[in-house]
């Protein structure tokens, strides 16, 4: 890939795997557009990069802003080869019958209908130039499941099987498809799943935990690969962690 030509549409680039691959792909040489709901950090991130950045400040689970933003760029930013379809969120850790339904609906207005409507909007160009890759970010929520994990987990195994079906479409065309499915990582994921960056300091300090720019730089290896090479999926865990047993109930009564 030649990075120097590449123009990279990132969502949810104003913290976390988002902004380490925003400076990470800026430092190989690619155009950035970077798309937040945080206005001051995605100036932050334009400043912090330069002229090679533009920023979109939008929320990926509406379609008419995405149309109306993307037809804004600047004509040197219109043309993506690379989108990154990162923004996601988990909110609350309760179980089924506790959850809100707000909380869920959330989850799949970003999870889920962000993916969708980014990739409805920028897959077409990539077509029609016959040139791009999309890179989709699940979690090993999506194949392990565990207590309070529900929608997220359902929303993640959405993207990855998502991605699976792009490949299947794109076949004949120069266009890549992967999945990237990280573990625990120390970034601001936390915060919003348990509501207080206090508990989110605290569930961070287990030892060798994934960083952002670990991610990040699996992202640009995965791009950075020649095009006759795809990575389809690409799970990636601490060395810290492992697979969960089954959650046994305790005090749970016989039952017949």
């Amino acid at each position: 890939m030649n990075n120097q030509s590449s123009i990279v549409i990132i969502t949810g680039a104003t913290s976390g795997f988002g902004a380490a691959m925003a400076r990470n792909y800026a430092a190989a040489g690619a155009k950035i557009v970077a798309i937040g709901r945080n206005q001051k950090k995605l100036i932050e991130l334009q400043n912090e990069i330069g002229e090679k950045c533009a920023c979109l400040d939008l929320d990926v689970a509406d379609m008419d802003a995405i149309k109306i933003s993307l037809d804004s760029l600047p004509a040197e930013f219109s043309k993506p080869t690379i989108l990154i379809n990162n923004a996601g969120l988990s909110v609350g850790n309760a179980i089924v019958p506790k959850q809100e339904i707000n909380d869920w609906n959330r989850m799949v207005d970003t999870n889920i209908r962000g993916v969708l409507n980014m990739t409805h909007a920028v897959l077409p160009g990539m077509v029609q130039r016959n040139f791009g890759d999309v890179i989709n970010i699940s979690s090993i929520a999506s194949s392990i499941a565990y207590p309070g994990g529900n929608v997220y987990g359902a929303s993640k195994a959405f993207v990855k099987q998502f991605t699976l079906n792009l490949r299947a479409d794109l076949i004949g065309k120069n266009i890549r498809a992967i999945c990237i499915e990280p573990g625990t990582a120390r970034t601001g994921f936390a915060s919003v799943r348990l509501g207080s960056e206090e508990a989110a300091s605290n569930f961070y300090k287990q030892p060798n935990l994934l960083e952002a720019q670990d991610v990040a730089d699996i992202a640009l290896f995965c791009t950075s690969l020649p095009r006759r090479v795809n990575i389809n999926m690409l799970e990636v865990m601490p060395i810290s962690q492992s697979f969960s047993f089954p959650a046994m109930a305790v005090d749970m009564p016989i039952v017949s």
